[in-house]
């Protein structure tokens, strides 16, 4: 088992050199952070800017590979370089962003998937049937739709129930600095219940689609009617032996969609106003900052090999025949 998850991890960590190289190359190739200095008023002189450009190894006039020499050298130490505007080191902005998308999408992506499974063997036990048919129709219209209009739908109806005398839910930030103590706590934890609905709403029809199907291959399945054979009820069969043979593929789906979900929700994090990885993603292209670009897909390429080991894990946890290769 060890020797399954060492190899599988150098492996990964192969793919993520390659995937960040690959990254810092093209987004040299295709960004100009001479844009964002261009145009300025008061204007800025050529000596500067290209003082300025060099200082944050942005310079167009060195060649990109020996930009990307002096990048990665700085990257095996932990420095990402700093922003192209201002001071900040790259790295403390990831640190920073990290955490607060890690705080809005971990909830979302754990109810979606739970959710997701619970609906999607549901739908296919009650196959044809009105349950079957309802969640099959919410979740394509849901998947459907667009990030925003689901937001805007959930926020009609919160506030529908504020109007009608249920609790304030505030829409927008991460938190209110001026208040203290419990009252902050309670504000922060209640500013997390819109986008979570919103994430787990998307996740659940993302799962229960797959887990419907991994399910209807399992019922008809000869392992199924043996277990029945045996003197098990349908129910002891389904939840013994047949929810934990379809879960295995669903296992390595989920452990990659929340490798790339943390850099995707990006329509989430903007209009739920939340700084984190999706927004930082954006604002960088925006900016032609090749030092932040490559160092977000840097920190999706990690989540995705740690992503890719838990994936693993689990697997090889749900099938014994993984263990002894």
């Amino acid at each position: 088992m060890l020797k399954f998850i060492a190899r599988r991890f150098l492996n990964y960590l192969v793919l993520v050199f390659i995937a960040t190289s690959l990254a810092y190359i093209l987004g040299s190739m295709t960004l100009d952070p001479r844009a964002r200095y261009e145009g300025r008023n008061p204007p800025i002189s050529e000596e500067s800017l290209r003082a300025t450009l060099q200082e944050r190894n942005a310079d167009p006039e060195t060649p990109v590979l020996e930009r990307y020499g002096t990048w990665i050298s700085g990257v095996v130490q932990g420095d990402f370089g700093v922003q192209i505007v201002g001071d900040t080191q790259v790295v403390d902005e990831i640190k920073r962003r990290a955490g607060v998308s890690l705080r809005l999408l971990l909830l979302g992506t754990i109810f979606g998937a739970i959710g997701g499974v619970l609906v999607g063997v549901l739908g296919a036990v009650r196959q044809r049937k009105p349950v079957d048919v309802a969640s099959t129709v919410a979740s394509y219209i849901l998947l459907a739709s667009p990030t925003v209009v689901v937001i805007v739908v959930i926020q009609t109806i919160f506030v529908w129930v504020y109007n009608s005398g249920g609790p304030l839910i505030p829409a927008t930030g991460e938190y209110n600095s001026n208040l203290e103590g419990l009252e902050f706590w309670t504000d922060r934890a209640k500013r997390l219940i819109m986008p979570t609905m919103v994430l787990a709403a998307f996740g659940i029809s993302f799962f229960s689609r797959y887990q419907r199907s991994a399910m209807l291959d399992v019922l008809g399945s000869d392992f199924l009617r043996t277990a029945r054979a045996k003197g098990l009820t349908r129910q002891q069969a389904l939840f013994k032996h047949g929810v934990r043979t379809a879960l295995i593929p669903i296992v390595t789906f989920f452990a990659y969609s929340f490798g790339l979900l943390l850099t995707g929700a990006t329509f989430t994090e903007k209009l739920f106003g939340w700084h984190g990885m999706g927004e930082y993603l954006i604002n960088s292209v925006q900016s032609h900052d090749v030092n932040a670009v490559a160092a977000v897909a840097c920190f999706t390429a990690v989540l995705v090999l740690f992503s890719g080991l838990l994936a693993d894990i689990l697997y090889a946890a749900l099938d014994p025949r993984v263990r002894s290769k």
